[in-house]
């Protein structure tokens, strides 16, 4: 395609999309920041004692050591009956804490099977309009739980905003890939990641104990992703409905030809819609494969059992306990205001972001996982060093900081993008859609395991959490060099021929479609 400018209404239309994954990365890294707050706010609510008043403020305000529970405000030194029920009630919280964080992800979860359905059945606009409901819904019942029961209403409304993420996490990529012009299509699908990160850093920054992080206004914090879902589903109503949808799914052409007339400026379209018809013939000549046939038919085996290893190592890296849980992580480490070295691995995980949109159009998608994974393995060592030898050098602190500063620098460069574009990578049009709702089924699950399962994790192993994710990113990083092939320009058929070689099958290869459309293969 010859046309290369970003209209108004192209940048308009993009710019409302990704306010949808916007909303996604702040619901990752709201709860992070006001979590010792939200915590004694959920002792106060089921009568969990604490020493005194002034306690809680400090618990409130980043206090960097465990509050002790009184088990009975009568006796000065508890019995052993008495000390068993504090400890039951502590493990109680850190459930509840535990199920507030993680019940996002069963949300995401079971939604991200439907992303791509109801965009199909509904049109791109109006399934982004109707997960918006969900949005505010959830973040309704998060902004009145002081009102409630805190503990069921956080942990119902973030159950429900991962339902909105789990949709939108399907429809935003889709849409924007679509009304994009093909030479800009790489770029401009990079910024649903760029738009997540910097959502998590503003829900990090607006979450400060000074701002809205507090006593008073946490509620508030957690019920403002609202605001973004009422501002997209007004201005989704000026935005043109995908020309791809509009061509290929309903056979409009000519409204595909008036909103891409729209998208492109007036420009012509008709190379855009030579294109799509091409697109048309091509998905029609190719059966749909369920998710069944992608296990048992023998050319998709290799490639969906590669593809979902990628999505574990992403999720299982360690990387979102970082994101769930780094300030409790910097005040283990003895960070005296916790919060802000928070904000830093914000700041910096946005601008990787940045950077690695740069990278993965000039590298090659394999060699950068191996990059990242590697130095996430070695961050992981330091991290844990850092953290053991805490109590006897006072500057191990730095080293713990500076190690998840690059963990997160590291995981945004391979790890954290590649996965997902990767995979549609690795499948032509027929079998695409079923292994991108595997793909993403396992990521949230997984996201939720990791979600509910790193406090105990970390309470059981102590500094030596991050050794357990250093092994675990060992064995990943082995099996990328083993087992994942590059894809970077190669049609369906080399890459197949790839995995036959990797997994040693002198398979004859089936006809394969050239690798168009994609998003993730454009080059500058």
């Amino acid at each position: 395609m010859t046309e290369h400018k970003v209209t108004g209404t192209l940048a308009f239309t993009v710019f409302t999309a990704v306010l949808g994954s916007f909303q996604f990365g702040y619901d990752i890294g709201v709860i992070n920041a006001p979590q010792e707050v939200i915590i004694s706010h959920y002792r106060h609510v089921l009568g969990v004692p604490l020493d005194d008043r002034k306690a809680i403020n400090n618990y409130a305000i980043n206090s960097t050591k465990e509050l002790p529970t009184v088990p009975s405000l009568r006796t000065p030194t508890p019995t052993s009956s008495a000390e068993e029920e504090a400890m039951a009630s502590a493990s109680h919280i850190i459930m509840l804490w535990s199920l507030s964080v993680s019940s996002f992800a069963v949300g995401g979860m079971f939604a991200s099977f439907f992303g791509g359905w109801l965009g199909d059945r509904l049109g791109r606009i109006k399934a982004m309009l109707v997960a918006n409901i969900f949005s505010i819904v959830g973040a309704l019942l998060m902004g009145f739980s002081k009102l409630g029961p805190s503990h069921i209403l956080i942990i119902s409304g973030r159950g429900i905003s991962g339902l909105y993420c789990g949709l939108i996490s399907g429809l935003v990529p889709m849409y924007i890939g679509e009304v994009a012009p093909t030479t800009l299509r790489g770029a401009i699908g990079t910024l649903h990641q760029l738009a997540i990160v910097t959502g998590i850093l503003i829900s990090q920054i607006v979450g400060l104990d000074f701002i809205l992080g507090n006593q008073k206004l946490w509620h508030i914090l957690l019920g403002l992703s609202a605001v973004p879902a009422v501002l997209q589903s007004l201005m989704l109503f000026f935005c043109p409905e995908s020309p791809r949808y509009l061509y290929i799914k309903l056979d409009e052409e000519v409204k595909a030809s008036k909103s891409l007339k729209r998208l492109r400026g007036g420009a012509d379209v008709t190379k855009d819609i030579t294109e799509m018809r091409k697109e048309k013939e091509e998905a029609s000549s190719e059966q749909k494969v369920s998710i069944l046939q992608l296990f048992t038919n023998s050319s998709y085996r290799q490639p969906i059992l590669v593809a979902l290893m990628l999505h574990l190592a992403q999720q299982f890296s360690g990387i979102n306990g970082i994101f769930y849980y780094s300030t409790s992580i910097f005040q283990t480490a003895g960070i005296s205001q916790p919060v802000y070295a928070t904000i830093g691995v914000g700041v910096v995980n946005t601008v990787f972001t940045v950077v690695s949109v740069f990278l993965v159009e000039k590298a090659g998608r394999r060699s950068l996982f191996l990059i990242g994974m590697s130095g996430m393995f070695l961050c992981a060592i330091f991290m844990s060093v850092g953290l053991m030898l805490l109590n006897k050098l006072a500057w191990m602190s730095y080293v713990s900081m500076t190690a998840i500063f690059l963990f997160v620098s590291f995981f945004e460069i391979g790890p954290g993008p590649i996965p997902w574009f990767i995979v549609a990578e690795f499948f032509s049009q027929g079998p695409r859609p079923a292994a991108l709702a595997i793909a993403a089924f396992s990521n949230w699950t997984c996201n939720f395991i990791v979600a509910l399962c790193f406090p105990y994790i970390a309470d059981f192993c102590g500094p030596y959490v991050f050794f357990l994710f250093a092994g675990v990113v060992l064995a990943f990083t082995l099996f990328t060099f083993f087992k994942v092939p590059e894809t970077k320009g190669k049609s369906f058929e080399e890459i197949a021929a790839e995995f036959r070689k990797k997994s040693g099958s002198a398979q004859a290869p089936k006809a394969a479609v050239e690798m168009e459309f994609l998003g993730a293969t454009e080059t500058a």
